[in-house]
């Protein structure tokens, strides 16, 4: 079984379940800034679910599995943390947000590396 396919069809799912809760179960109950960050955290976390998938399909070896790590802890700070400050207005998890950036960019830069280690 590949696992990181695995993860990824979780968190694409998670992500279009969090999209329809924001369309229609947050809608009129946070206010329009808090939806549209809400909105924000669930289209990275579907960016990086496909992210994942891309990884678990097209590329092998160690650095393609930091690759997917990295995109995985992504989802949880950024997208998480996202998703929590909309729906909470706790301020302190935007300083989280941010780390979770930093570890997209990471899983993108790792992603470009295992694409040149690929021999064809």
């Amino acid at each position: 079984m590949n696992v990181w396919l695995a993860i990824a069809a979780v968190n694409g799912f998670l992500a279009v379940a969090f999209g329809a809760f924001a369309a229609h179960g947050l809608s009129g109950r946070i206010d329009s800034r808090a939806l549209q960050i809400f909105e924000t955290g669930a289209r990275y976390h579907m960016y990086h679910a496909l992210a994942i998938g891309l990884v678990a399909i097209a590329v092998r070896g160690a650095p393609a599995h930091w690759a997917a790590g990295f995109f995985l802890l992504g989802i949880v700070l950024f997208s998480g943390s996202l998703y929590l400050f909309a729906v909470s207005g706790f301020h302190p998890l935007v300083f989280v947000t941010p780390v979770g950036g930093l570890s997209f960019l990471a899983g993108w830069a790792l992603l470009a590396w295992a694409a040149t280690r690929v021999s064809t």
